[in-house]
């Protein structure tokens, strides 16, 4: 079994697959982070930008910070206006208090959480924003969370672990507010399958324990009547957004 650390550098290898297959984000989640237009905003540990594409029309300088060069790469073809900068949440390459809002789409559970939050609060004015965002599996749908529990057997069905990494308290921080954003896609099976391939307890396997996760994958998607015999789905998912304010103190 990959340990935490492993699992968090199974990344670093990957961009045009991780931006191809991976899903965005609803403009809810970042309306409810960035309700109005702010000067400076900050997504960090920024993948290939599937988030801070949101940030572009809601702050006047968008800057996003992330340790994988490939996932980097890609953010800067496609997002040629935003400031991007290789660093990592407990060593931001930016100077104290220059940004207004500071984002976190999918990666928070990754951080050290008191370096990083002693990190984040240097960057943001007093009283700046803070969200934290994942998306995750719908727990009204069967398939989608039996194919969850083989990339993470440990997760219980009403639970994931990656939000666990929010609290009502975070050092330095005063939570604001929490909201739970419910969206859906339509998606080829083939990328739905591809998708589980970009997660980390999938990159970190070695081929033989792969190739038997992509196997259950299939029988799942075989044996269930909303999937059973389709090319195409439509997939539920669960945005939760967590908001935080820089304790001004």
């Amino acid at each position: 079994m990959a340990d935490h650390q492993q699992l968090a550098k199974s990344f670093e290898g990957i961009g045009e697959e991780y931006d191809r297959y991976r899903p965005g984000f609803p403009d809810a989640a970042a309306d409810a982070i960035l309700p109005e237009r702010v000067g400076a905003v900050l997504d960090l540990g920024a993948g290939t930008g599937k988030f801070t594409e949101l940030l572009v029309s809601r702050a006047d300088r968008v800057a996003a910070v992330e340790p994988s060069v490939a996932m980097l790469d890609v953010l800067r073809a496609k997002l040629p206006g935003v400031e991007a900068l290789a660093g990592g949440a407990e060593s931001i390459p930016l100077p104290d208090g220059s940004m207004d809002a500071v984002t976190v789409a999918q990666a928070f559970h990754w951080f050290d959480r008191d370096a990083a939050c002693a990190e984040i609060r240097r960057v943001l004015v007093p009283g700046g924003v803070l969200g934290l965002l994942w998306n995750h599996s719908d727990p009204t749908c069967a398939w989608d969370r039996a194919c969850h529990r083989v990339a993470h057997p440990a997760v219980s069905d009403d639970a994931d672990a990656t939000t666990s990494a929010a609290a009502d308290e975070l050092p330095g921080f005063v939570f604001d507010h929490r909201s739970e954003i419910a969206w859906s896609e339509r998606i080829a099976r083939g990328d739905y399958v591809r998708r589980w391939l970009t997660v980390s307890s999938f990159l970190a396997a070695d081929e033989a324990t792969r190739s038997s996760m992509v196997t259950e994958l299939d029988r799942i998607l075989d044996a269930d009547p909303e999937t059973a015999g389709r090319d195409e789905f439509v997939l539920p998912i669960v945005t939760d957004v967590f908001v935080y304010r820089a304790d001004a103190g």
